[in-house]
């Protein structure tokens, strides 16, 4: 069950039109799991400085279970995110920064249980 958290200092008018069902739809066949799993945030808009500068950027923030626990799983996602990342949002490699979290079951409630027991 991945989460995916973009943070931009873009304002909302200059995101493409839906860019979180975009993003879910990347999320999904980057991490190899089914779209009905992923679950995105947008917030835009936002006061951010990115390596000393508050020219616009991003932060993505992408946590699940079994997908992003190693170096070289997350050089992959990372590639690929950032393809998406630069396309959708025009902005340069440079102004956008990845933060992948390796989840466990039991940190992930859902239908009054833990994925554990699910």
């Amino acid at each position: 069950m991945p989460f995916l958290e973009l943070d931009t200092s873009l304002p909302a008018g200059q995101l493409p039109p839906g860019l979180a069902q975009a993003l879910c739809a990347a999320a999904a066949d980057i991490l190899g799991k089914p779209a009905e799993r992923v679950n995105v945030t947008v917030r835009s808009g936002l006061p951010m400085v990115l390596s000393g500068s508050a020219e616009p950027c991003a932060q993505l923030v992408v946590s699940s279970i079994g997908v992003v626990g190693s170096a070289e799983q997350n050089r992959q996602h990372s590639a690929r995110l950032f393809e998406f990342l630069t396309a959708q949002l025009g902005l340069g490699p440079e102004r956008i920064v990845i933060r992948f979290y390796p989840l466990e079951p039991w940190q992930i409630g859902k239908n009054g249980t833990v994925m554990t027991f699910l």
